[in-house]
């Protein structure tokens, strides 16, 4: 499909800069089948869902993965994106010119890596010298990796390591927020608890990949960039029977989605699951695991913006996104939800 299709015109005062304060007070857009659209709150939540419904999280933790560092005198920023092994990160590079295989980059806090080989799409692997844990290397000397789109315009500053952290984060190795999820307190998890509604977590690693635009001018020429994730067989087993007893599986989030729908078979079973995915989802994918999404407002011509249209409609996305401008919704990784339920069969 051509990528112009996913295009639409965003107001820059609508991009929001901060989440709201407390986290479940972002406004949610409900977009329920063929039903009109409806302009409800993250606390709404609970009315439109089931008895049975099961929310599925993704409990990966963002690690402080950008780190500003120089090669002698040239500088150089690095932004890591997939773990190798324990000592080795593929990054994408700022200023990549200047860098060559076999240079060693300085972070700062004592912290150095080396260049050791470029990839094809011009990020490198890095190795971190020392025999401390990478993880600890970065508390020392990176950054919250914020979004481009916010990054470009203010600082990264301590908020921001509380900010940009959901409630279940866990596991580390994210480089980008399971942003969904960024709404959810214990006040909200105990009225879906009442409610009946389950809750369930699994994990993928999400990686910088994920704001990456898309260059090429069809869906089919575009690469996706693969992350790693896994559900373990107990997690499994739960969702199954919550589905074959009627629950519905609501993805928080785009990353929970795409790893449901790695792990499924064709006829709907959620196998237990521990790789890398590049799954890429466009209009005209069957989805085979998941009967809705909650999730932010995403990028125009994005591959997010691509798989709510796989999973709602191209058009009817367009209206969504239309509603929302006019009704001012906050748009990306701080801004409000929506609610995506589709008809199904």
């Amino acid at each position: 499909m051509r990528v112009d299709l996913f295009d639409f015109d965003l107001p820059q005062e609508l991009i929001a800069l901060r989440p709201a304060r407390p986290r479940d007070a972002a406004r949610m857009l409900v977009v329920e089948g063929d039903k009109p659209f409806a302009d409800r709150g993250v606390l709404d939540l609970p009315q439109y869902l089931r008895a049975g419904d099961v929310l599925v999280f993704n409990d990966s933790r963002v690690i402080p993965a950008q780190l500003e560092g120089r090669r002698g005198e040239a500088k150089i920023g690095a932004t890591l994106h997939k773990r190798i092994d324990l000592r080795r990160w593929q990054a994408f590079i700022r200023n990549a010119k200047r860098l060559r295989e076999g240079d060693t980059v300085e972070f700062g806090a004592g912290v150095t890596a080396v260049a050791e080989a470029r990839h094809a799409d011009g990020s490198f692997t890095l190795a971190f010298d020392g025999d401390e844990p990478v993880e600890v290397l970065l508390e020392r000397a990176g950054r919250m990796p914020l979004p481009p789109y916010i990054a470009g315009k203010r600082e990264t500053d301590a908020q921001d390591r509380e900010d940009y952290q959901t409630m279940f984060a866990q596991k580390d190795g994210a480089v980008a927020a399971p942003t969904a999820a960024l709404h959810f307190t214990d006040r909200l998890i105990a009225a879906l608890d009442e409610a009946g509604v389950q809750h369930e977590t699994l994990t993928l690693h999400v990686g910088a990949g994920t704001f990456l635009p898309v260059k090429a001018d069809d869906t089919d020429d575009h690469q996706m960039h693969a992350e790693w994730g896994t559900i373990d067989k107990a997690t499994a087993d739960r969702l199954n029977a919550a589905r074959a007893a009627g629950g519905r599986l609501i993805a928080v989030g785009t990353t929970s989605l795409r790893l449901l729908e790695s792990a499924a078979d064709d006829e709907g079973t959620i196998h237990p699951f521990a790789d890398d995915t590049a799954i890429f989802i466009t209009p005209g994918y069957q989805f085979k695991a998941v009967d809705g999404l909650m999730t932010n407002f995403h990028l125009p011509k994005s591959t997010l913006m691509m798989l709510v249209s796989a999973l709602m409609g191209r058009e009817k996305m367009q209206a969504v996104y239309a509603h929302a401008i006019a009704q001012g919704y906050r748009f990306y990784s701080y801004g409000d939800s929506s609610l995506l339920l589709p008809e199904r069969d």
